[in-house]
């Protein structure tokens, strides 16, 4: 039997595209001396031709002249700059190309439609091999290029699955040389695909390596994974995210661009893309008059981009007609949190339709919330839904049934319904999570999380509804996306009474519920400190200190590597480099350059000077 050659991967792959329905054409004779002319020349990679058709099938009130200089603009965007020009090309597709022309004697202003994307059979579907292409330098020829209205919007590089040295790497690296060479090429791109026949991934046009990952569904019914077998990663890739309306759904929402000293254009991966749109399916049934307002749990593993995810199903959400206009909510249990989220969404305008609104106060969210009609995108900590000193509730903001409440590390914040007696007032408390209710008392819930819980009075899915989607760390590391984890229980007892250990959970909603600033309030609350205390206290310290220099050393006989350690607060971390430095002096060095371990740590001006062992101690406290 003879050896599969990259020819045949090929036409295999061409094969698929043709059972899902795309015509095709060998690249050679759509060139100006082939036997079908599409191209004027080798530089041009739009087809014009099938362009300038399909705007007048989508626009057909639109005259054939602006229609011409519609062509025109596209094929010629002018745009300096690679990602630039296509996060502009992207909002030309998704929200249509602005024109003006003359009905009449009025003036007429318009987005034209580019892409039909609520009937695939409007568009014009092509795919083609061995595409020429004459660069600024050099010629190219992509293996493998598809086009949707003559735009290429996807590019195959592909290698010899027989030849060892030509692995998917080489294919990445070919492409990074076609976005030199030829980048009017990559202008109106969506994905980039690489594969040696046995390997395949997907990226967009500033993924890395890392970024590169696999599509491993079809249908994505029920969470299935790699439905053809193993070693068929191009052909579960092809029908899964080339099928005519997934594509359609994938560019219109699942493609988002963030600017933090340069563009970077992200996509999501396969289980974000079927995980939202199961949760738009749920939130939609969940949010109707009738429905029981839980719109599930997406439990996907730490790691797993849930801030993409986020901005997506938000995007779907507020696009949705069957949502008429809905509010969201997203809500966290940190300050950092809360701007690490808010900045990806302010980023994300396109795929949104409008900006986010933050709440800095208490009185702010409500001001936001309150009596709002329709529309919006608000973002707060849980914290602020606190009552005020003479409230026994939080008040009723808005009876609507179409506002969806997003909580991020659903698992830790969003429980506490059941009253709790304060002892001190004789009065009845009751968590921050139903205070949140009840502000919002028709609203939808829908929670993300990494690490979801199932206890007594604290259970992720009683309180949010069933998976949505699951995608865990095993997952995760097959896809490449983390690292595996490997856990040995090392245990350092604190040294607290067993009566008092179910006070300790109590006592951390009485740290925070008050507090908008939760590192704030660490420091403040004598609470805290006291678990500090215990978990930082000297003997505890000399035994984990110990422990750690002897697993660490006994492993790195056999696997040479590095070591972290994180703390519960700043003062155990320079206190436990003390004590191990006084176990192994020649570890430290005045030079912090040479030395074998270091402290690594956010700081305060108002921190106090720690006093430790060596005239650099106060250093390594602000590093």
């Amino acid at each position: 039997m003879a050896l599969i050659t990259e020819d045949h991967l090929e036409q295999q792959c061409l094969d698929w595209f043709k059972e899902l329905g795309y015509a095709y054409a060998f690249a050679p004779d759509l060139a100006p001396d082939g036997t079908t002319p599409e191209r004027t020349d080798f530089r041009q990679v739009i087809l014009t031709g099938r362009l300038r058709s399909a705007l007048q099938r989508l626009n057909p009130e639109v005259p054939a002249s602006t229609i011409d200089s519609a062509v025109l603009q596209l094929a010629n965007p002018n745009v300096p700059g690679l990602l630039v020009s296509n996060r502009n090309f992207h909002r030309w597709m998704t929200q249509g190309l602005p024109i003006t022309y003359m009905d009449g004697n009025q003036q007429v202003g318009i987005r034209l439609k580019v892409i039909g994307f609520d009937d695939p059979a409007s568009n014009d579907w092509l795919v083609v091999n061995q595409l020429a292409i004459q660069g600024t330098r050099y010629n190219r020829r992509p293996d493998v290029v598809v086009y949707v209205n003559g735009l290429p919007l996807a590019v195959i590089e592909l290698k010899n699955p027989a030849d060892h040295k030509a692995d998917i790497w080489a294919a990445f690296n070919q492409l990074q040389t076609y976005k030199q060479d030829i980048p009017d090429l990559f202008t109106p791109n969506v994905l980039l695909v690489i594969s040696d026949g046995i390997q395949a991934r997907l990226g967009s046009l500033s993924a890395d390596q890392e970024r590169f990952q696999r599509w491993r569904t079809i249908e994505g019914v029920n969470n299935e994974v790699d439905p053809l077998g193993n070693h068929r990663d191009l052909e579960t890739l092809v029908r899964g995210i080339f099928d005519k309306g997934r594509l359609l759904e994938f560019i219109r929402s699942f493609c988002l661009f963030e600017e933090d000293g340069q563009i970077i254009k992200k996509i999501a991966a396969y289980h974000q893309f079927h995980a939202v749109r199961e949760a738009v399916e749920r939130v939609v049934e969940a949010s109707r008059p009738d429905g029981d307002k839980k719109g599930g749990v997406v439990w996907h593993t730490q790691g797993a981009a849930k801030s993409i995810e986020m901005a997506c199903l938000s995007g779907k959400l507020l696009t949705d007609p069957r949502m008429e206009n809905p509010t969201l909510v997203i809500v966290t249990d940190r300050q950092d949190l809360d701007g690490q989220l808010f900045g990806v969404f302010a980023g994300a305008g396109d795929l949104l339709g409008e900006s986010p609104k933050q709440a800095n106060s208490r009185q702010e969210l409500r001001d936001l919330l309150g009596n709002r009609p329709s529309g919006g995108i608000i973002f707060t900590t849980i914290q602020k839904f606190a009552t005020e000193p003479d409230e026994d509730k939080f008040p009723s903001l808005t009876e609507r049934h179409n506002i969806v409440v997003i909580c991020d590390e659903a698992h830790r914040s969003q429980y506490g319904f059941k009253g709790r007696f304060d002892t001190k007032t004789g009065e009845i408390k009751y968590g921050l999570a139903k205070a949140l209710r009840d502000a919002l008392p028709q609203a939808t819930f829908l929670a993300f999380t990494g690490t979801p819980i199932s206890q007594d009075d604290r259970d992720t899915q009683s309180v949010f509804g069933h998976y949505i989607s699951i995608y865990d760390i095993q997952q995760a590391v097959e896809d490449g996306a983390t690292v595996p984890i490997y856990f040995e229980s090392r245990l350092a007892k604190l040294a607290l009474k067993e009566p008092l250990l179910p006070q300790v959970d109590e006592h951390v909603d009485d740290l925070f519920a008050d507090e908008d600033d939760i590192p704030a309030a660490e420091r403040v609350k004598s609470r805290w400190a006291a678990l500090e205390a215990l978990v930082g206290a000297e003997p505890r310290l000399k035994q984990v200190a110990a422990d750690h220099i002897a697993h660490f050393e006994q492993r790195s006989r056999t696997q040479p590597g590095k070591a972290i350690v994180v703390a519960m607060s700043r003062d155990i971390c320079a206190r436990l480099y003390d004590a191990i430095v006084t176990l192994r002096p020649d570890w430290h060095d005045d030079d912090p350059t040479k030395c074998a371990i270091k402290v690594v740590m956010t700081a305060s001006a108002s921190d106090e000077q720690y006093q430790g062992n060596g005239d650099e101690a106060d250093d390594r406290a602000g590093t």
